[in-house]
C-alpha cells in the first residue's frame, strides 16, 4: 500500500523530508479570515478524533496555518500544502481551495482521524513532510441523489454531504420530485407534501408483473430543513442544485392537485419505470409551477436549477384537445415541439431571475432552449450535439455513471438492476469525448454520477451501491487525465480504512459479500 493513499490523486506531490509535524495537545490552528470556516471544520473533525483542543493561534504560534492567496497561481479551487517539522501551511486560491487542502491534510493522518472520538487513549500522530500542489480538472464534480423514489432523512443526507466533501465533489444534484414522491415543502401548495410525499406501498425488485411490499413510504424536507441542508453543504463548498421534474415524472404532484394532469384523480405512484401520466399544458399549470419555482429560488441560491425534462411520454398529449390546440396556436408541429415549448417557458422564467436551466438530454428534442445546460445521460451523443451547438454540458452517461446499476454478474448481487458497472468501469470514464477534444471541450463543465433509488430503500443500501465506486469517480472528476487503475487500487485499499472509520457500509472489493460471510472466512470485518 502506498505511504500516502490520497484519493483523489493530487496533481503534484513530493516527499520533502523523513520527519514531519507531530500533533499534540499544544498544536494550534490559525486561519486567514476567508478560511475561518475551514478552520472551524478542521478543529471540529480533528479535535473529535484526537481529543486535542487545537486552539486558535496566531501567525507566530500556530503550527497549522490556512490562508487564501488568489495571486499564488493555483487556479480556481486549487491549493498548495506544505508540511515539515515546523508546521503545516495550506494556501488556497480561494476559500474552496483551502478546504480541499485541509481535506488532503486530514488524509495524511491515520484512518483513525475519521473517528468521532479517540479510539484508544492519547494519540500522537505525525503529518508527514510533503509538498503538494493540486487543482481540480473540472469545475462540476457532481453526484445526483434521488430522494423522490426513496426518501433519505435529513440526518442521513447531511452525512452523505460529508462523504461528497471527503471526495472533493462540489455539486449535490438533489432530485426532489418524482411520480412516487414530492420531497420539498411548498407553502403555497401544501397538498404537494400532505398528499404527494406519501405512497401506500412500493414496488420490490424489478420483476414483471410487479410485486409490492404493502408498506407505506414517504417523507419530505421542510423549508427550514432545506435551508439547513444548503448551508451545511455550502460550508463544505458544495452547491445544492435542486430538481423539480417537469413535464413528465410528475404523478405525485398530479395526485395532490389533479387539475395539473390530463386524466382523472390519481394516487401517488408506487411502481417504477416510465409512467404515462404527464402535466397538462394549460396556462394554469404553467402558473402553478412558476409559483413553485418562486419559492424554490428563495431556498436554493444555486445558479443552476434542474427541470428534468426526461422520459416524458406523449400519449396523453396526442389524445388531449388542450395539448393539440396549444400545438396549433404556437405553431409547434408536434408533441416533441410541445415539450420543447414547455421547457423554453421555464428557461425564460429562470433567465429573468438570473438563474440557468439545466435538464436531461431529452430537452434537445424539438429544439433546445437558448440558455439551457444539458446533462448527457443516454450516452454521450446528446452532450456532443449540445456542445457543438454552443451549449454547456455535464457528462453522466449510463454506461459509466449510474451507481444503481449492478456491480457484478454474481447471482448473489442484491437486486441486479441495469447493466454491469464495475469500479474499474467508473474509473475508466473520460468526461470529454474524442469528438470534442479538438473543439468544444471547453463546453464540458464536468461530470457527475447518478444515484437512482428505486432499489435503495435505506442509507445502508445507498452506502453499498455508491461506495467505493464514488471514490473512483472522484478521481475522474478531480485528478489530471492519464489515470492508471493498477496505481489507483492500492491507494483505494488505504482509503477504504477511512470509510471503515466513518462507518460507511461499502461493497467489498473482492471476497464474500457481507451476508455470505461465515466464521473463519476471510473478508472485511
Amino acid at each position: 500500500m502506498p505511504d500516502h493513499p490520497l484519493v483523489p490523486r493530487p496533481a503534484e506531490m513530493s516527499t520533502a523530508a523523513p520527519d514531519g509535524l507531530v500533533l499534540t495537545a499544544a498544536t494550534r490552528i490559525d486561519a486567514h479570515h476567508e478560511a475561518r470556516g475551514t478552520e472551524a471544520w478542521l478543529r471540529t473533525e480533528l479535535g473529535a478524533a484526537t481529543g486535542f483542543p487545537l486552539a486558535p493561534g496566531d501567525g507566530q504560534t500556530a503550527q497549522i496555518r490556512l490562508s487564501v492567496d488568489p495571486a499564488a497561481g493555483l487556479g480556481a479551487e486549487g491549493y498548495r500544502l506544505i508540511v515539515d517539522a515546523a508546521g503545516a501551511l495550506v494556501v488556497g486560491h480561494d476559500a474552496a481551495g483551502v478546504f480541499y487542502g485541509a481535506q488532503t491534510l486530514r488524509q495524511l493522518l491515520p484512518a483513525a482521524a475519521y473517528r468521532r472520538a479517540p479510539a484508544v487513549g492519547p494519540v500522537s500522530w505525525t503529518l508527514p513532510s510533503v509538498h503538494i500542489t493540486d487543482r481540480p480538472r473540472f469545475g462540476w464534480r457532481g453526484c445526483m441523489l434521488d430522494v423522490g423514489r426513496h426518501f433519505l432523512p435529513k440526518y442521513d443526507l447531511l452525512r452523505f454531504i460529508d462523504l461528497l466533501a471527503l471526495h472533493k465533489l462540489n455539486v449535490l444534484h438533489l432530485h426532489l420530485t418524482e411520480d412516487q414522491g414530492w420531497r420539498v415543502e411548498i407553502k403555497r401548495y401544501p397538498r404537494l407534501t400532505e398528499v404527494g410525499a406519501w405512497r401506500h406501498e412500493s414496488q420490490v425488485g424489478a420483476a414483471r408483473p410487479p410485486v409490492f411490499d404493502g408498506r407505506p413510504h414517504g417523507g419530505f424536507y421542510t423549508q427550514d430543513d432545506i435551508r439547513e441542508i444548503v448551508a451545511y453543504a455550502a460550508a463544505r463548498h458544495i452547491t445544492v442544485v435542486p430538481e423539480i421534474d417537469i413535464p413528465g415524472h410528475s404523478q405525485a404532484a398530479i395526485a395532490a392537485y389533479p387539475e395539473l394532469g390530463e386524466g382523472g384523480p390519481l394516487d401517488v405512484g408506487r411502481e417504477w419505470g416510465v409512467i404515462e401520466n404527464v402535466l397538462n399544458v394549460t396556462d394554469a399549470t404553467l402558473e402553478f409551477y412558476r409559483n413553485v419555482f418562486d419559492e424554490l429560488l428563495e431556498l436554493f441560491p444555486s445558479t443552476y436549477i434542474h427541470v428534468g425534462g426526461d422520459e416524458c411520454p406523449k400519449t396523453q398529449w396526442r389524445a388531449s384537445a388542450t395539448a393539440q390546440a396549444r400545438i396549433r396556436e404556437e405553431g409547434l408541429g408536434d408533441e416533441d415541439g410541445l415539450q420543447s415549448w414547455f421547457i423554453r417557458h421555464f428557461d425564460a422564467y429562470l433567465a429573468e431571475r438570473g438563474r440557468r436551466l439545466v435538464g436531461w438530454d431529452e430537452i434537445l428534442e424539438g429544439g433546445l432552449a437558448s440558455g439551457a445546460t444539458v446533462m448527457s445521460w443516454r450516452g454521450t451523443e446528446g452532450g456532443i450535439a449540445a456542445a457543438k451547438a454552443g451549449h454547456d454540458v455535464v457528462m453522466c452517461p449510463t454506461a459509466t455513471s449510474y451507481l444503481d446499476y449492478r456491480q457484478s454478474t454474481s447471482p448473489d448481487e442484491p437486486i441486479p438492476v441495469g447493466t454491469l458497472l464495475t469500479l474499474e468501469d467508473v474509473y475508466a470514464a473520460e468526461p470529454v469525448p474524442e469528438e470534442l477534444a479538438a473543439a468544444g471541450a471547453e463546453r464540458v463543465l464536468g461530470a457527475q454520477v447518478n444515484v437512482w433509488t428505486e432499489h435503495m430503500d435505506s442509507p445502508r443500501r445507498v452506502d453499498y451501491m455508491v461506495f467505493p465506486r464514488l471514490s473512483a469517480f472522484a478521481e475522474v472528476a478531480w485528478s489530471p487525465a492519464g489515470r492508471d487503475v493498477a496505481e489507483f487500487l492500492p491507494r483505494l485499499e488505504g482509503h477504504l480504512a477511512r470509510l471503515d472509520a466513518l462507518g460507511v457500509e461499502y461493497r467489498p472489493l473482492d471476497g464474500p459479500l457481507p451476508w455470505q460471510r461465515r466464521p473463519g472466512v476471510a473478508g472485511r470485518d
